[in-house]
């Protein structure tokens, strides 16, 4: 073989070193240096386009380090219906996303500071199972907001979800109602529930507990909304805005109280915070 000729594994190597050093940007195309990537908080330098964080990488850039203890955190999904579709069974589905993201729920629950003030947090990652709301996760947010009843904490949840979790059926749909009815009693003791909305936030999650916050945030640019777009356009026979569903448009009409970008919402839960425990 002469020496010139690249053989494919030659190629798949390179391909590999590019794929290990640099990112594109989705929103610009622009290429980053993962390194630069990360260390300005998954966000392009040069477009400002919020990537995604895990739950994990959200909670240590907004709370006090060393700061959090997860709790119930052995909360796991059942399979009430044995549901299988082509693709296989949702016993399997959650298994790999468990083995995926070393998570048991496509949320993580527990207590922490942001700048010295006690919070209990609920960080949603869309790694498991696209950060479907199941029965589990329900049980979840309901059980931080009982939590942060019972101590007189503030409450904050960070949803990035496609959704209910339909392989468990009505059960999924229920936890709709059920974590409304949590956030809510927090009112009773006049403890602030603050919600975040991140890319994606939509379907059963954007129609109950993560539109129902006392203040309502959102990342630049995140996608929010209920049904795809497609299909509203298919229903309704427009054509809808470019900016439709996105955080600055839901803002525009009253839906969300302040878009914050990532490196500021640490200080703006601050100050939010700060005025509660006045």
């Amino acid at each position: 073989m002469p020496w010139f000729i690249k053989t494919r594994s030659t190629r798949d190597a390179k391909k590999k070193r590019r794929d290990e050093i640099w990112i594109r940007c989705k929103s610009c195309n622009a290429h980053i240096f993962k390194e630069d990537f990360s260390n300005n908080q998954n966000v392009c330098p040069k477009c400002n386009w919020h990537g995604k964080l895990t739950a994990y990488e959200r909670i240590g850039i907004t709370l006090d380090s060393g700061s959090f203890a997860e709790i119930n955190e052995t909360i796991t999904p059942s399979d009430p219906l044995s549901f299988v579709d082509a693709k296989g069974s949702y016993k399997e589905k959650v298994e790999l996303a468990r083995e995926k993201t070393s998570l048991n729920e496509s949320i993580v629950t527990g207590t922490g500071k942001i700048s010295g003030i006690d919070v209990v947090v609920g960080v949603m990652d869309f790694r498991f199972l696209g950060g479907s709301l199941g029965s589990a996760t329900g049980e979840k947010i309901l059980l931080a907001a009982n939590y942060a009843y019972d101590h007189r904490l503030p409450y904050i949840v960070f949803s990035a979800s496609g959704g209910a979790r339909m392989h468990e059926g009505i059960l999924s749909l229920m936890q709709m109602a059920k974590t409304c009815a949590g956030v809510a009693r927090l009112d009773e003791k006049r403890l602030p529930y603050i919600s975040v909305l991140t890319d994606p936030t939509t379907g059963g999650v954007s129609a109950s507990y993560a539109m129902v916050g006392d203040l309502n945030l959102a990342e630049p640019g995140a996608l929010v909304g209920f049904a795809g777009r497609r299909v509203i356009e298919q229903t309704i026979k427009q054509k809808l805005p470019e900016n439709f569903q996105t955080s600055e448009f839901v803002q525009e009409h009253g839906f969300i109280d302040k878009v914050v970008h990532r490196k500021d919402m640490k200080t703006t839960l601050h100050k939010i915070l700060s005025f509660y425990n006045r």
